[in-house]
């Protein structure tokens, strides 16, 4: 591990943490050669394509991911869903007890799960009225125990991406960790913050293969970061987190691709857009830029129920800070999204 420089994000972390030797495997220490005899793991030795212990270290995946999204193996972090990894964060810089982190709200739920189980105080701060990030009072909220920062961008149930200069002030007057969620990022325009983790080694980005990929049975998230932040999550995961079949099967489908499926996806986005508003039921459509849309409807409860009644569920926010009255829909196929229309269409409330 590098020492600890006044500009290293290592600064932010527990001690405990920066102190542990990682789980190891004698697969972890022979130095190369021949090896055709498997003696050292107590595993069965009848193959039957799962009977070895994956690699832990997903050195074959992470050459794929390291292609697919044009960055170093060395800052790639492969963890059992981007709920790992958000769970890692915490354990990483946080304290329990001691420190906390601050969020934006509506935002993902885990978020404030992991902080919970983790024994960190997440100070929730809402949104702008028109979902704008309010930069001043994410800073304004935090103090010397503030390890985190999360930003979901685009922000989910909201939709929208945060401009990446404000991202980037968030990184440069933060003193900690900013970790931006990018699990819709395939949907935007906006682009994404991984050109830039150079210039500010205190992000972390997030990113998922379960959204634009289509990989959400296998449960597969990624994270990237500075190097040293990277191996920290390789050192804190537990040894064999991704297993052997769920390697191959991410590596398979990396190669075919999703531009096609991903601009169907768009082209519909555009089309609900414009339909969803015209719909009697429907105050107002959020513009997006993920996979989803935030509709506000005349009553959000009956609205959900009466989908439900007919086949078609969506996900009800009208709970949610900022959020009263609405639901959120999920893009789906063409046909899909046809069906939606005509039940919306002949709603009676």
């Amino acid at each position: 591990m590098a020492s600890i420089t006044p500009g290293s994000p290592l600064r932010f972390v527990r001690p405990n943490i920066l102190a542990l030797a990682p789980y190891s495997t004698a697969r972890d220490e022979y130095k190369g050669g021949d090896i055709s005899v498997w003696l050292d793991a107590n595993e069965s030795p009848y193959n039957n394509g799962v009977n070895r212990y994956p690699d832990p270290h997903q050195k074959a995946l992470k050459e794929k991911i390291a292609l697919v999204k044009g960055i170093s193996t060395d800052r790639i972090f492969v963890g059992n869903g981007s709920d790992e990894a958000i769970d890692l964060a915490f354990r990483i810089f946080c304290v329990p007890g001691r420190d906390n982190a601050v969020a934006i709200t509506p935002s993902y739920g885990m978020y404030s799960v992991a902080a919970a189980t983790n024994d960190v105080a997440l100070r929730e701060i809402r949104l702008n009225p028109d979902f704008s990030l309010p930069v001043d009072r994410l800073l304004n909220a935090t103090d010397k125990h503030t390890k985190l920062l999360w930003v979901c961008s685009p922000n989910n149930p909201t939709g929208n991406a945060f401009p990446t200069a404000q991202l980037c002030q968030l990184a440069q007057r933060f003193n900690g960790m900013l970790v931006v969620d990018e699990a819709y990022v395939d949907f935007s325009d906006k682009g994404s913050l991984l050109p830039l983790l150079d210039r500010h080694p205190n992000i972390i980005v997030l990113q998922t293969l379960s959204k634009a990929w289509g990989m959400a049975g296998l449960r597969l998230g990624l994270a990237f970061a500075h190097p040293d932040v990277a191996a920290l999550f390789a050192r804190v995961k537990y040894p064999y987190n991704i297993n052997a079949p769920t390697q191959r099967t991410v590596i398979e489908h990396l190669e075919r691709g999703v531009k096609a499926q991903v601009e169907e996806l768009v082209a519909e986005r555009r089309r609900l857009a414009a339909v969803l508003p015209t719909l009697p039921v429907v105050k107002r459509v959020w513009p997006s830029d993920a996979n989803f849309f935030l509709v506000q409807t005349a009553d959000a409860d009956a609205t959900y129920d009466a989908l439900i009644a007919e086949g078609i569920i969506v996900r009800n926010r009208n709970r949610m800070p900022l959020c009263q009255g609405c639901v959120r829909i999920t893009i789906g196929t063409p046909a899909e999204n046809d069906r939606l229309i005509d039940v919306l269409r002949n709603l009676q409330l």
